[in-house]
Parts: structure tokens; C-alpha cells; sequence
């Protein structure tokens, strides 16, 4: 069982059921801290400073790897924290307990993240980094996709919030054996990779440097699915059976778009990173300002733009930092890149509750500032 190709698969199983989990949770927690009686900006506030501490801590979490080589004890550990927060929250009474469990399980996938991206990065090296990235993102997003169906059923048959955080215990578990049996039959995975290099490089070059910068831009205009799923939510256009549903579609078509760029990538390089900022762009207009139907279009769009920074995105960071320094430049990058989404996040949290329009210039403006940098970056 030495082929590369089946390590990415049963990652790609760990991540299928840990998407199933936490993101069921993200499908329904602005909603949830509406229920709660959180306020947007609150809502921008909570995941946004999430998303910070998720990517924040990734620097020391990658620079851990690259110095121990203890990927597997941050993974286990990042994956308990990360996954069983979760079903946690059905015991909580405020939107200040739900933040400390949101905290928790960002923590949580901080410290699980860059150490599992370094050992994707080994077995791609064999297979293509834009297929193996793009396998493992769409089983991940498949996860993404069947954990808000569960949740919109479980809201189907008249049950509350608790009952819906409760049951992903299940998927949660099942997440933990298959990351044993990834342990179990794959524990030095670094050695599908051979470096040709032996020297310790103690910096970047510039490519790194620009390409993180236009990601940084990138991450601060996304915005993200809590304070989407706010607006449904208040706006009453939905359901809140529909609003995990939506997000299901979004997930869906991540699975399906990290295919597609990985596809593309392996061929075109940089240019698949550019097309997938590029097919975004129309995500936030069309489900802020628009009606039903243009807010179906702006979830698909949304889902892109989703798909490109979890598949292309992740593989090209891989071909700008040398294999002994790849765990620092994924912390790294994720640090930034998690800094850049929360101060986004809390302005567009503000901005949601004095002007919808403004919201979605700003957005659209740091989106499309991402380019300049991105195309300064040489395949």
C-alpha cells in the first residue's frame, strides 16, 4: 500500500468526515448566533477572530513540523480539538459560549492544517500537486456537501439547533479512525518526496513574497459563509432549512471547481490560480444586492472562488517553498492570509449593519487588488 495516490485518499477521508462536521456547523452558526442574539457585527467579530486564531497559529504550528517532524502528534491532536467542539456547542446558552467553542475548534485546525498540507505536499510531488490537491479538496468538499444536507433533514424533521450540533458527533469519530489507519499504514510519507537539495534555505524569494501578498487581498475581500448565512437569515428569504442547503451547493461546486482548477493547474499553472479569482468576483454582489435567483448564481460563484483557495491556491505554495522549509511557509502563509480574512471579516460584519452597497465594493475592491501581485508571480 505504497502508493502515493491511496495516502491522498485516506486524508481525503479524514477531511471528507471532519468537513462533514465542522462544516455543518459553519452552515448554520450565523443563524445560530442570530438565534443567539448576536449582532452582525458580533457575527463579523466571532468569525472573523475565528478565522485569525485558525490561521494565526498556523505560523507556530508549521514551524513546529519543519523542526520536529512530529506531523502526525499535531495532527491528532489538531483534529480532537478541531472536531469535538462541535457537538459542544449543543450545550451552550450564549453567543459568548458558542465563541469560545468556535475558538476552540479553529485551534484546533490550526495545529492540524500545516502538517497535513506537508505531507500532502510529499505524495503530490509523485502524482501532480494540482491533481493530488484537487482530489483532496473535492473529497473534502463532498464532506462540506453531505454535512448541511444532514443538517437542513435534521431541520426537516422540526428539531432545534441542539439536536443538529449533537448528531455530528458521529461523523466526527469516524473522521479519528480513518486518520489511524492513515498513521497505520503511511508513517513516514515524507519520503515520496526526494529532496534535491540538502541546504537549509533561510528565506523566500520574492515570487513567495508577492503571491502571499495578493492572497492576503484575496482573503480580506471574502467574505465569509456566518455572515451570509446572517443575511438570509434576517432578511427572511429563506427558510433556515435553506440556508444549509445553500451552503451545500456552495460546497458542491468547491468539490467540483477543485477538481477542475487541479485539472488545469497541472497544465497552465498560475493562470488556473487567476481564473479562479477571476470566476468569484460575482459571488457577494449577486447574494447581497440580488434576489432568489441571483442569490442561487452568487452561491455558485461563491463556491468557485472557495474551490480555487483550497485546492490551486494551497498546490502552487508548495512550488515556491523548498520541501525543508514547507511546513514554515504553509504557517506562514495561513498566518497572514488568517489575519487578512478577520480584519475583512469584522469590516464587513460593521458595514453590514449601516450599508449593504459599501459592503460590496469593499469586498470586490480588495478581491480584485489580489492581481496586480498574483501576476508579478513567474511559473
Amino acid at each position: 500500500m505504497r502508493n502515493p495516490f491511496y495516502f491522498v485518499i485516506l486524508l481525503g477521508m479524514v477531511s471528507l468526515f471532519s468537513d462533514m462536521t465542522y462544516e455543518s456547523a459553519r452552515s448554520i452558526m450565523g443563524p445560530y448566533l442570530f438565534y443567539l442574539g448576536a449582532t452582525s457585527a458580533v457575527v463579523g467579530f466571532a468569525m472573523g477572530f475565528g478565522e485569525f486564531i485558525g490561521y494565526g497559529l498556523r505560523f507556530f504550528s508549521g514551524l513546529m513540523a519543519d523542526k520536529t517532524k512530529g506531523y502526525w502528534p499535531l495532527m491528532f491532536i489538531g483534529y480532537a480539538l478541531n472536531l469535538f467542539s462541535i457537538p459542544a456547542l449543543s450545550f451552550v446558552n450564549s453567543w459568548q459560549e458558542a465563541l469560545v467553542l468556535i475558538i476552540l475548534e479553529r485551534t484546533g485546525k490550526a495545529l492540524r492544517t500545516p502538517p497535513r498540507d506537508v505531507l500532502l505536499s510529499y505524495a503530490t510531488s509523485q502524482i501532480g500537486r494540482g491533481l493530488g490537491f484537487g482530489i483532496h479538496e473535492a473529497m473534502d468538499q463532498v464532506g462540506a456537501l453531505l454535512g448541511p444536507l444532514t443538517i437542513s433533514f435534521v431541520f426537516y424533521l422540526k428539531k432545534e439547533y441542539k439536536e443538529a450540533f449533537l448528531i455530528l458527533l458521529g461523523p466526527a469519530i469516524i473522521a479519528i479512525l480513518f486518520l489511524l489507519l492513515a498513521r497505520k499504514f503511511y508513517p513516514s510519507p515524507q519520503s515520496f518526496e526526494k529532496s534535491t537539495s540538502q541546504l537549509d534555505i533561510k528565506g523566500f524569494d520574492r515570487a513567495f513574497w508577492f503571491y502571499l501578498l495578493g492572497m492576503c487581498f484575496f482573503g480580506a475581500g471574502f467574505v465569509d459563509f456566518p455572515l451570509i448565512g446572517y443575511h438570509l437569515e434576517k432578511s427572511s428569504l429563506f427558510s433556515k432549512e435553506w440556508i444549509p442547503l445553500l451552503y451545500a451547493l456552495s460546497m458542491g461546486v468547491d468539490a467540483l471547481s477543485a477538481l477542475f482548477l487541479g485539472f488545469l493547474f497541472d497544465r497552465i499553472g498560475l493562470k488556473a490560480v487567476i481564473l479562479g479569482i477571476l470566476l468569484s468576483l460575482g459571488g457577494v454582489p449577486f447574494v447581497f444586492l440580488g434576489g432568489i435567483k441571483l442569490i442561487f448564481l452568487g452561491m455558485i460563484l461563491w463556491g468557485l472562488g472557495f474551490g480555487a483557495q483550497e485546492s490551486v491556491m494551497r498546490a502552487f505554495l508548495a512550488q515556491l517553498s523548498p520541501p525543508k522549509k514547507r511546513g514554515t511557509a504553509y504557517g506562514l502563509f495561513n498566518t497572514l492570509f488568517g489575519f487578512s480574512w478577520f480584519l475583512g471579516s469584522f469590516a464587513f460584519g460593521i458595514l453590514y449593519a449601516f450599508s449593504i452597497p459599501t459592503l460590496v465594493g469593499l469586498s470586490l475592491t480588495l478581491q480584485t487588488l489580489s492581481l496586480p501581485f498574483i501576476l508579478k508571480v513567474k511559473n
